[in-house]
């Protein structure tokens, strides 16, 4: 069996240590050290080099938004799952547009985090329901659906499998394009509807009924 290694990175201390035991009963996951704050996890980034990295950034003089870009700056190849108490539009936002694509509450239950686990482990995108609701409803500052703008059924169908966690080769492969032409349509797509970030055609998705909020 391949393990799936962790880190959990949490000022909490009953916070870790549930994850942990959470995770102990799933065999293919290895919690291979703890975190409570940045430096820790700086030192067990370099030791570990973990697939996964659970954090909560949401802790002054522990972790920060900052905390973010230099775990992408210590170990790249490091998944990066934000499990968190915060609820604030613009505070999730900046997380997502620095390209977190897994994020949970800690209201979620074991199987949102363990289904959010595999996808981060594959670097694919995992936005538990509570999380996906309150963006929609809060929305972001760009009101994105009031009037969609018009996009061929190519261009449908890629937004479809974007929004349902596929990557480019996968598409490619499903729609028997290069992966060349699917960067292609996905730039187009983002130009043509005024986008910026995968978070956000995932949203536009969902509010065009493109895909079932439990398919995100």
């Amino acid at each position: 069996m391949q393990y799936i290694t962790i880190v959990l990175a949490d000022a909490q201390y009953l916070t870790r240590q549930g994850l942990r035991r959470l995770l102990d009963t799933h065999a293919q996951f290895d919690v291979v050290a703890e975190a409570s704050n940045e430096q820790e996890l700086m030192t067990a980034l370099l030791v570990h080099r973990p697939q996964v990295v659970i954090l909560d950034y949401n802790a002054p003089d522990s972790f920060s938004h900052d905390t973010i870009a230099r775990i992408k700056q210590a170990n790249p190849t490091t998944n990066l799952l934000v499990i968190s108490e915060d609820n604030e539009k613009e505070s999730i936002y900046r997380v997502l547009e620095n390209g977190v694509n897994c994020f949970l509450t800690k209201t979620c239950d074991e199987e949102e985090i363990i289904d959010a686990i595999t996808a981060t482990v594959k670097n694919e995108k995992f936005f538990c329901t509570k999380v996906l609701d309150y963006l929609l409803e809060k929305s972001f500052s760009k009101n994105i659906g009031c009037a969609p703008t018009p996009l061929t059924p190519r261009e449908t169908e890629i937004v479809k499998l974007v929004a349902q966690g596929l990557i480019a080769k996968e598409i490619a492969d499903m729609l028997c394009l290069s992966t060349h032409t699917v960067y292609t349509h996905r730039k187009n797509i983002m130009k043509k509807l005024n986008l910026n970030t995968s978070s956000e055609l995932v949203l536009y998705a969902v509010q065009n009924g493109m895909v079932e909020n439990s398919k995100v």
